[in-house]
Formats: C-alpha cells, structure tokens, sequence
C-alpha cells in the first residue's frame, strides 16, 4: 500500500496516542485500583475514582486481564508486572473457576466461592484465550495445551443437547449470533500458540453459519437471532440488529481474512458486514455508535436502545483499521478519523483516568463508574493493543 505523508503522519499519531493511554492510562488504573494481590485475580466492580464498590469477581474478567496483560507484554512491551497479572488471573481461574462438572462459573466471591453459574460458555472462552496468550508470553507450553483442551470442552458443551440450559422452551427453534462469532476469535487467538485442526474446523464451520444464516440481504444486515435454517423471525427478538456486535464480527473476519492472504470472498463479506453495519449504527444526530436497531425501522425493545456504550465505539476504532489495511480506501480511514474523533471526546474520564462507560445518546454520562461485572479491562486496552499493531502494520 503506497501512503501519503499525510496518511502515514495521521496512522503513526494514531499509534503512538494507542500506545501511552495504554501504557500510562489504562492498564496502571486497573493494576493499582482492581488488582487482588491477596487472592490473585481481578476486580472490576469500581467506582469513577478506583475505589471498590464490589467485591464480586466476573470470572469473564478473570480471563479477559489474563488476556490483556499477556497481550500487552506479546506486542506493546515485555513489562514483568504484566507478565505477573496475567499469571495471576490464570491461576485463580484455574483454583477457584471451575465447577465440578468442567463449565465455569460466572460470579465468584473474592475468595473464589462460587454465586452464579449461567448457561453461556463465555467464561470458558475468555480463559482460553487467556491461557494460549499467557503460554506465549511465559514460554509455558503447557498453558497452549491447557486452552486446546478447553476449548475442546467448549464445543463438547455447546453441540451436546442437555449440558447447557435452552435459552427458551424446548418448542422454539432458534440460533444465535454470539456464540458464532465468539468461537471464531477464541480459535484464532488460541491457534497463536498451538495447531489444532478443530480450531480451523471451527472457524470455517463458523465462517459458513454467518455466511448461510445470519447475513441478510433483504434488510442489509447481520441479524442477532435467525431460525435455525437462516429463517428471519418476524419478532422484536428477531429483527434486533446490534451494529457493535456485527462490527466487532467484521473485523473479526477481517482478522481471518489476512491470516488467509485476505481471501477475496471473505475479506468482501467482512467489508460488507462493516458497512451495512455503520449504516444502522452510526448516530448521524449525535455522533457514536448506537446501541440497538430494529430492521424493520421499529421501536427496539431494550431500554438501553438508543445509549452509546463503550465497547462498539472500540470495536469500531479496530474494525475501521483493518479495513483500510484490506482495501487502501480512503474512506474507511475517514471512518477511523470519525469514530475515534468523537469516542476520545466523549469517553475518557481526563480527572480520574480510564474510560466511563455508559452514555447517554447525547454523549452525557449515563452512570461514571469504571467497572462493573460487564465492563472492565478488555475492549478499550484490546482496541488499544489491536490499533497500535494494526497502524505500524499498515506504515510498514
């Protein structure tokens, strides 16, 4: 890709910003105020300022700081107190996450006593990616091996009827887009650290369900919820369409794309899937993405519809970049400009550090907690890491 200057001055600011709010913002908030340095693991439960409203531990958090600290010390800077984080959130999920039945928990006490399991295999793919990014930054090969046979219980616990609780009644056939999507992230970032051929199997397998069932044309959208042959139902659950999750599976398949030498057919499907995407999200009154759309153009049902959330501004900071890596145009590049322009003008907290959360559709706070069980240290510093690597991939 030829640069002009002024795109390579604008890529190279863009990374250097990714690196030092990363470095000297982000992951020392969250090591000062949320890590436990009694029992090991994380909290995320905290207020504006760091201080602890909660003591109850998101085992999804566990796996997604083990993550983000290996992450970091793989591809921002070898730092031993990363190292150490992502250690011991990898131990405590192994001593205290785990039910006896081999699923995991969603909820744990400080000390690791278990308060709520659900029927989502979430938690078991956070700590699988936790553990192969982990391997990679110990050298402990045996951490590789650990997150393979997870993730082989993943797929044994999905595809057999009777272990995970039906969301619905046994008479409603329906599938859904999360699990789908989450599958072909977790095998892909634990094939960084071993070669399995039911991680390929699984991308591909999930590549097909996107591409078969949950693409629809008819209304230019990813839907969330489709029958279990693609069918579209016509019901408020069907016809949600939430343009962060769609973003954050384009670039997810723009990721697989440039593993495959950007494949023309699934690089185009990923690209469409951005698009289509932005279309429905993008707030053109206020700016952001917004949360939830009906494809009908009806009233969506969630009370949160119309708020910005932290995550799909993230997803779309990444998404933006590996567009434009995949295609040179301009215009994904001025769609990078335009998300990241207003997400650093809403969501950083400059008294306090970190990112607030939860916006209204204005771009006020909503609520200026740090943390809670669903958010804490995952998209902001995996956008951060992602950006940063992407921008100096795109210059070189």
């Amino acid at each position: 890709m030829n640069l002009n200057q002024q795109q390579k001055t604008y890529l190279a600011q863009w990374a250097n910003s990714y690196k030092q709010d990363l470095e000297e913002n982000i992951l020392p908030f969250w090591l000062k105020y949320g890590l436990d340095t009694v029992n090991g693991g994380v909290y995320t439960c905290l207020n504006r300022d760091g201080s602890l409203m909660d003591t109850t531990k998101s085992v999804w958090f566990q796996g997604r700081f083990g993550f983000i600290c290996a992450f970091a010390y793989n591809n921002i800077a070898q730092k031993e107190e990363w190292l150490a984080a992502s250690k011991s959130c990898v131990e405590f999920i192994e001593k205290h996450c785990f039910d006896t039945d081999g699923r995991m928990y969603f909820e744990v006490t400080a000390e690791g006593k278990p308060l709520r399991k659900r029927r989502y295999v979430f938690s078991e793919c956070f700590a699988a990616i936790a553990m192969s990014e982990y391997s990679i930054a110990s050298g402990d090969k045996t951490y590789a091996q650990k997150a393979l046979n997870l993730f082989k219980d993943i797929l044994r616990f999905v595809n057999t009827p009777g272990i995970l609780a039906p969301k619905y009644c046994e008479d409603v056939e329906m599938q859904g887009h999360s699990i789908t999507m989450i599958l072909i992230n977790t095998a892909s970032r634990i094939r960084e650290a071993i070669q399995a051929e039911e991680l390929d199997a699984q991308i591909d397998l999930s590549l097909e369900t996107l591409q078969k069932y949950f693409i629809h044309p008819e209304f230019e959208a990813l839907l969330e919820t489709v029958g279990p042959n693609g069918e579209f139902i016509d019901t408020i659950i069907g016809r949600t369409i939430n343009p962060g999750h769609c973003i954050e599976t384009a670039w997810f398949l723009l990721e697989e794309a440039k593993h495959r030498n950007w494949e023309p057919k699934l690089t185009q499907t990923a690209l469409t899937i951005l698009n289509w995407s932005w279309k429905w999200g993008w707030d053109e009154q206020y700016g952001g993405i917004i949360n939830f759309r009906d494809c009908r153009g009806l009233p969506p049902q969630d009370y949160s519809q119309d708020m910005k959330f932290w995550w799909p501004q993230t997803e779309a900071i990444i998404a933006t970049l590996y567009a434009f890596e995949a295609t040179g145009d301009d215009k994904y590049l001025e769609m990078h400009k335009q998300i990241s322009d207003w997400t650093y003008a809403h969501f950083p907290d400059k008294e306090y550090g970190e990112w607030y959360g939860y916006l209204h559709r204005d771009g006020t706070v909503a609520q200026p907690a740090k943390g809670n069980i669903f958010k804490g240290p995952f998209h902001i510093p995996r956008m951060m890491i992602k950006s940063f690597m992407l921008c100096n991939e795109i210059m070189k």
